[in-house]
């Protein structure tokens, strides 16, 4: 399979977290390790370790001629290591393709980056929210699915980086995040405030927080809920939780606790486990624009129910091939709209202008104007696109009270919404297309070179290495049953918050 190769897009990398000095200190052996460990893949070296037990760690560049080494030794009297010695200079060229030793400890295989995004990338920056995931194939080839999406102008999910790897663990995840972080073009001096959604276990934490620092990294709201309810099987809880996961103030917040705590003590320990910051509206810091949940989920759910028999070749073609018709569908339908913002966007726009007509609007100054109800009263600012009920800064659309202001001094709502949700930034986003590959029978050795028309290769993405079992390999069966369907949330048609039907929805209109 070491005909077929990809473009990887080389980028600029941030020095400082990949820097090693003579004094450093780690707490164990095992950091140490897996410290150097990112260090080769992120500076793409291959790391060989020449001594390596309880008081030592002396590892080198495995290119033959190249000085760099780092020798670690324990501490005397504490369990600490230290850099002993260093030579931090490369003199060799390092690794040219993905067939990375570090990288395949545990085989972290076969990468998928998609060409057609490097122009896009820069909507999904202004859009600043993500989802990651991974799901098992459980079929003939065992593999594993890892996936980084955004989500488009439209609500629809846009896959930004694929990979198959053998087993979802530390090093896959590692190496997954650091080739995202490549692909962005983009370092930690400069990074943007993106928001991560994911399940959050231990891999992709760590993940994050290595190539992603400044990130605001949250629960998907699916993962939460699910654990809520499954934990307590309460009906009256679960309602309560709901309303609390949607409260805009902190006060808010904290009344439906007490009334949760009034029925169970449990749900103490529970927030305690599951912490409000990271995924409660009224603390949550990073921008969701309304996307609290992992719709990539059931997307891997598809892949893996369609692809699980396939060999990597063929899952990768067949993923390909279905990209390109959402792209090249969605470019069709995004030249046809002829307003100024997407359909779901102009839907809550027009929702927000129908309710304004129940408030009393009073003008403080230019920018600023008191929207009275029988409710309550909120400030807006249309200057600063702020509303004290915190609902145009959330979802990036302004709310009934901001619609109240904006009309009653002639300007058009639809221009104070986020860019991001303009006709214009939609049709940018499909702009590119996936360029066709042809069939496998005019594929050429990279020994051949490039004549005939075939396309300059810069990095060769190899698959992973892999010891097979001895043996016959056993075929194993796969029931469809097996896969577990990601449960469907819920979503109100009025409010379009999550938890309860259009029928059930208490908001006032």
């Amino acid at each position: 399979m070491a005909d077929l190769a990809l473009t990887v897009p080389d980028a600029p990398l941030a020095l400082s977290e990949h820097a090693l000095a003579i004094g450093q200190e780690f707490p164990n052996v095992e950091t140490c390790r897996r410290k150097l460990k990112d260090i080769a893949i992120a500076l793409h070296f291959d790391l060989r370790i020449v001594k390596s037990d309880r008081s030592r760690f002396i590892a080198k560049c495995s290119k033959e001629g190249c000085p760099w080494r780092v020798h670690v030794a324990k501490c005397p009297g504490v369990p600490t290591f230290s850099i002993r010695t260093l030579h931090g200079e490369h003199t060799c060229e390092g690794v040219h393709n993905l067939h990375h030793q570090q990288a395949s400890v545990g085989s972290a295989a076969w990468l998928h980056f998609m060409e057609l995004l490097r122009k896009d990338l820069a909507f999904f920056l202004h859009i600043a929210t993500s989802e990651l995931d991974g799901a098992h194939l459980k079929g003939k080839y065992l593999d594993a699915i890892l996936c980084a999406a955004a989500v488009d102008a439209d609500d629809a999910l846009f896959p930004l980086a694929i990979a198959t790897v053998d087993v979802e663990n530390d090093e896959n995840w590692m190496w997954f995040m650091s080739e995202l972080r490549k692909l962005l073009g983009v370092n930690t001096d400069n990074m943007p405030r993106l928001t991560i959604l994911s399940e959050r276990h231990k891999s992709i934490v760590e993940a994050v927080e290595t190539h992603f620092p400044s990130a605001f990294h949250g629960f998907c709201l699916r993962f939460v809920s699910e654990n809520f309810r499954d934990t307590f099987k309460n009906t009256k809880l679960v309602n309560i939780f709901w309303n609390a996961v949607y409260a805009l103030t902190a006060a808010e917040f904290e009344s439906k606790i007490t009334e949760m705590v009034e029925i169970s003590q449990d749900v103490i320990p529970w927030f305690q486990h599951f912490s409000p910051q990271l995924w409660a509206v009224a603390y949550f810091d990073g921008m969701r624009y309304g996307h609290f949940t992992l719709g990539v989920t059931e997307l891997l759910y598809n892949w893996a129910l369609e692809c699980h028999e396939l060999p990597i070749v063929q899952m990768t073609e067949h993923i390909r091939h279905q990209l390109t018709s959402w792209f090249n569908n969605r470019r069709d339908i995004g030249m046809s709209w002829t307003s100024i913002l997407v359909p779901s966007a102009e839907k809550r726009i027009l929702e927000a202008i129908a309710d304004a007509h129940c408030y009393q609007v009073l003008r403080a100054n230019e920018v600023e104007f008191e929207i009275v109800s029988t409710e309550r009263t909120n400030i807006v600012d249309i200057r600063s696109r702020v509303c004290s009920c915190r609902r145009w800064q959330l979802y990036g659309l302004p709310c009934a009270h901001a619609a109240a202001a904006l009309i009653s001094c002639g300007q058009n709502a639809h221009l104070f919404a986020e860019p991001c949700f303009t006709v214009a930034s939609y049709r940018e986003t499909y702009s590119e297309m996936i360029n066709p590959i042809p069939d496998k029978s005019l594929w050429r050795e990279l020994s051949e070179g490039t004549e005939g028309g075939g396309a300059k290769v810069d990095i060769t993405i190899c698959p992973p290495k892999t010891r097979r079992p001895p043996g016959r390999p056993k075929k194993k069966v796969l029931r469809v049953e097996n896969f577990k369907r990601p449960k469907r949330v819920v979503q109100c048609g009025r409010c379009h918050l999550l938890g309860h039907s259009q029928k059930k929805c208490t908001k006032p209109i």
